[in-house]
């Protein structure tokens, strides 16, 4: 029986091109991380099904899914070609190696957060803010002079910038700022989630003489931060609606259930895009409810 990954091969066009090598960088399985935030805050920023299906609502989702992910993810593998030498996710082909030889892959991802300019005259000053925001966390994460993802705790902080263009899409449609325990909840969350994704990077990171959060902590006490994060942001939801706050008590849960069990952590972190899907989904779908039913 064929793979995911074989029967996607089947379909997308080679790595050996450009558009399969860009999409394949671009880190399809991890597009909602991006594109989901979006989803999710603009179910409960609009007022009818005409909002949400708003031009500008599908273009700020088409471009946090494709282009958003190709920049983010290119800038990434730009500034960590060395260190990607001793990735197992590299080695093992989930991941694509960054062509330096290819001025026009470059020119493409650099295009891809250009991009990002065209949503300029459409959004409010807070959307603009945000934008803003993530626009300069997405290069510094990875790009000197900050190059945030080799400082302990500051690479699990700048991580926020995942729900970034949540905050922009509820801005663009609600013109306020959505509320501010759903965004300091949602960014503990991407904290944990993170600094949880790093363990399996602890040795390749240690090998590369890159300091995270996890290789400051260790592997045991990674999972009591990640635990911490979770569970914060669990706490912090229930200001929103307890129900938030009881979805999100799934990712502790979930730690201990893998130590308990025992599961190979480099095989767990292949299952959270599956997972923050379903997560993801549940938020939808109570905001659809809340917006056709009141």
């Amino acid at each position: 029986m064929s793979t995911v990954t074989d029967r996607l091969a089947e379909v997308v066009p080679s790595e050996e091109t450009r558009v399969g090598y860009l999409l394949r960088l671009s880190r399809p399985r991890f597009w909602l991380y991006q594109g989901g935030p979006v989803i999710v805050a603009a179910t409960y920023a609009a007022d009818d099904p005409t909002q949400l299906f708003s031009p500008l609502s599908v273009a700020l989702l088409l471009y946090f899914t494709l282009p958003a992910n190709v920049f983010l993810y290119g800038v990434n593998d730009i500034f960590d070609a060395d260190i990607d030498e001793h990735n197992p996710k590299k080695d093992e082909g989930r991941e694509v190696s960054f062509r330096s030889d290819d001025t026009a892959i470059t020119a493409t991802i650099v295009a891809s957060g250009l991009l990002a300019l065209a949503f300029v005259p459409w959004l409010p000053p807070l959307g603009l803010v945000a934008l803003g925001a993530w626009a300069v966390l997405s290069v510094e994460y990875s790009a000197p002079p900050l190059r945030f993802k080799t400082t302990p705790f500051l690479d699990s902080l700048s991580n926020g910038l995942y729900i970034l263009p949540g905050v922009v899409a509820y801005a663009a449609i609600e013109g306020v700022a959505p509320p501010a325990t759903a965004v300091a909840g949602a960014w503990l969350w991407t904290m944990g989630m993170h600094t949880f994704s790093a363990i399996p990077d602890i040795e390749p990171d240690r090998e590369a003489g890159i300091e995270t959060t996890a290789t400051f902590l260790g592997e045991s006490n990674t999972y009591y931060y990640c635990v911490m994060c979770w569970l914060t942001a669990a706490f912090v939801f229930t200001y929103t609606h307890w129900v938030f706050g009881l979805l999100l008590l799934i990712y502790p849960g979930l730690v201990f259930g893998i130590l308990g069990i025992g599961v190979d952590i480099d095989e767990a972190y292949w299952w959270y895009p599956a997972i923050n899907t379903v997560v993801g989904m549940a938020f939808t779908m109570l905001g659809l409810w809340v917006m056709l039913y009141g």
